[in-house]
Parts: structure tokens; sequence; C-alpha cells
């Protein structure tokens, strides 16, 4: 007698927003606490030399015990080159999705087909990058727009003073977008003008069909992660960010208690709580 592993049984999908969900800059700690009794922490990237993201210690810990038994996929806006500064705990993740769906990194390697389908639906769905680009302005018209950058020729973001950009100005362009068939997403000091056709979700739904998994649970704090949480079997969010400001709420939700790093603590306890325990893989038994 033998046997033979059978096919193995999918393993939930967690996917996982990285700014101000999983890994935290200084400015979006907020911890409440004293210096001497904050949490310790570990650098998850570098910019030019100098650390500039941020977990805790036991947001690592958490983490791979969370991608022992699932498939975590990070989830992103930004580019690929941006992602490949962080620095998460464990191997190279299997998938991966950055630029806001726009692209689908597969072992690391972009995948072909992917791109090509987001760039029919672009071409097909969306106002040109150009003319989204033009409504931004800049220093001499929008003193509060720092710099403008392309992301891999599929949306536009700037660097932005939140004090001095009016909400007025903010409104105006929001609706010019919507006009467009592209959203207006305001990320800290980033203003994003992303196409609705290139999102989180539809990424997460080809990553659940390529993955075969049953459950899909997702986490994120922006707008732009609306799409990827309705789609989730479970949804989790922390209690900040542009979600939490717009009182961002669904049946499939679940809301931290913390802020700021500590939430992104909450999250990974929260999503290892609710990952469904791995059926084994059925052996099949024969004669030789």
């Amino acid at each position: 007698m033998n046997h033979e592993p059978g096919p193995r049984a999918p393993r939930a999908v967690v996917a996982c927003d990285l700014d101000r969900t999983l890994i935290y800059s200084p400015r979006a700690f907020w911890l409440d606490t004293a210096d001497a009794d904050a949490p310790r922490m570990i650098v998850s990237e570098l910019y030019e030399g100098v650390p500039i993201s941020f977990m805790t210690r036991a947001s690592e810990t958490l983490l791979l015990q969370l991608r022992a038994t699932t498939e975590f996929v990070p989830v992103t806006t930004r580019t690929v080159a941006q992602y490949r500064r962080v620095r998460l705990a464990g191997p190279e993740p299997r998938y991966a999705v950055t630029t806001n769906g726009g692209v689908l990194l597969v072992d690391g390697a972009m995948d072909a087909a992917w791109s090509s389908a987001v760039r029919r639906r672009l071409a097909a769905a969306a106002a040109p990058l150009a003319e989204v680009t033009a409504l931004l302005g800049d220093a001499t018209t929008a003193p509060w727009i720092a710099r403008t950058a392309n992301a891999e020729d599929l949306f536009v973001y700037a660097i932005v003073d939140r004090d001095l950009m009016p909400e007025a100005w903010l409104d105006d362009l929001t609706a010019a977008n919507a006009a467009r068939g592209w959203t207006v997403s305001v990320q800290g000091r980033k203003l994003y003008c992303v196409p609705d056709c290139v999102t989180k979700g539809e990424a997460m739904a080809e990553v659940r069909r390529r993955t075969g998994a049953s459950t899909v649970l997702a986490a994120g704090d922006s707008l732009l992660d609306a799409p990827m949480l309705e789609q989730a079997d479970l949804a989790f969010r922390p209690a900040h960010g542009e979600l939490h400001d717009a009182g961002y709420v669904a049946d499939n939700l679940t809301v931290t208690v913390s802020r700021g790093i500590l939430a992104g603590e909450e999250l990974l306890r929260l999503m290892t709580a609710s990952t469904p325990t791995p059926t084994p893989a059925p052996h099949r038994t024969g004669a030789r």
C-alpha cells in the first residue's frame, strides 16, 4: 500500500493594506503612553538609508503566525518600487498587489496578463491620465501642492500641505474626477487620483480565483481599500483613517478599539482569531 498526497486544500487568503494598516510612519503612531511605556518596534522600511515605517515586535510575531496558516497578500497603493522597500516578516509572498490593483506580482514578478487586462479596462472606462493630472494644477495655481507624481501610468498622486489645502478645492477636484470615472483619496500628505476601474477589489478577486480560496479576509483604512473590504468574507479596519472619518461600517466589518500602530497589532490578532482552521489535505490509498 502506498499513500499519495491528495491536492492541497486551499488556504484562506488574507489581503492586507500596508500604510497605516500594517506598517506606520512616526506621525501615525498615535501613542498615548509615555515613551518608556511604548511598545517595542521594528523597522519595516528604509528610504535613502533612513527608517520611515515601523510595526511593533508583537505585530511581527503575529504576522508570522498568520502567514503560517494563510495565503498572506500585501495590497497597497504604492508603486512596485515603493512596495519593494518594505520588509515584512517571512519569505516573499506568493502574491502581492501594488499600484492600487493595477499590478499583480506573482513570486515577485509582474503578471503580464493581469497588466494587459488592466490597461484595456483603463482605456475603455476612464478619462486619460493627462487630463486628470491637469486638474491638480501646480504650485503656481495650487500652492498647497508640493509636487505630483505619475504612478506607472495608471494614476497620479500629489504631495500636499493639508493645512493649506482648501476644502472647497478638494470638493471641486473630487467632483471633476468623478465625472471622468476617477476617485480622489487623501491619505496623510498624499492625495491620490485613481481610475474607478483600477481597484484593489478587482485584483483580490483575481487572487481568489487563482488560489481557489473559499474564505478571504481583508484589512484597510482608506477609501481605496473599500472595494477590497466589500468583497471579503470578513473585513477589518483600524479606528483611524479615511474610512473611520467617513463612519464606514458594513455587516462583514470589525473595527479595532485601538488607533495608530497599536491598531495594526490589534488587526493582526483579530484576523488570526478569525482565520478558519486549515483542513488537512486528504490522502489517497492505493495498491502498488
